[in-house]
């Protein structure tokens, strides 16, 4: 067993004790038709959570967002992000990050799915003041993996007790905000 094998049984197991009404993982050919819609393929492991875990429906506070369907869902956001941001003189959202949870007040933690790691970033509007959007992105992880990681030990800048702990790592800016938000300001945006 792979320790990315072993860290989808632990999720698994975490996301079934937190919730008993857990929605049912999905199938290849769905997560081929929601990667089909976006434009690009999911991160394997985020991938691998949704065909194997849950299609959403569990980690930290708010949960993950459903891949698809009627209301806040990882395609229908990342669309509709993405379609504000072409041809914007500001983009706001950065092509290939899919937003997987709300974190409330417009926050969003995003998966970089270019990323080989599986960068996990945090979108926080609140103090954006005009212009460039670059300000409002931070990297909270450096993998997909990592992430989960701190979730399931409970160690995560989103715990309750979060800062009444010294070694509290906090997401910093993402450095790559500015050149990544420009680089895909002209692509296509599917309609679907």
């Amino acid at each position: 067993m792979t320790d990315i094998d072993d860290l989808v049984r632990r999720v698994a197991i975490r996301a079934a004790s937190d919730s008993k009404d857990l929605p049912d993982p999905l199938g290849d050919a769905q997560i081929a038709e929601a990667e089909g819609q976006l434009g690009f393929a999911l991160h394997p492991l985020l991938a691998r959570l949704y065909g194997e875990v849950a299609d959403g429906g569990f980690g930290p506070d708010y949960r993950l967002l459903p891949l698809f369907g009627s209301g806040s869902s990882v395609v229908g956001e990342y669309l509709t992000r993405r379609k504000a941001s072409v041809g914007a003189d500001h983009p706001q959202w950065p092509e290939g990050v899919v937003p997987i949870l709300t974190w409330g007040c417009a926050m969003y933690a995003g998966v970089d799915c270019f990323s080989g790691d599986g960068q996990v970033l945090l979108f926080e509007p609140n103090p954006y003041g005009g212009g460039s959007w670059e300000q409002c992105w931070f990297l909270d992880s450096s993998s997909l993996e990592a992430w989960l990681e701190t979730w399931l030990a409970g160690t995560g800048w989103f715990e309750e007790d979060a800062f009444e702990r010294d070694d509290l790592d906090e997401p910093r800016p993402w450095d790559r905000a500015a050149s990544r938000l420009m680089s895909g300001a002209s692509a296509d945006v599917h309609d679907h």
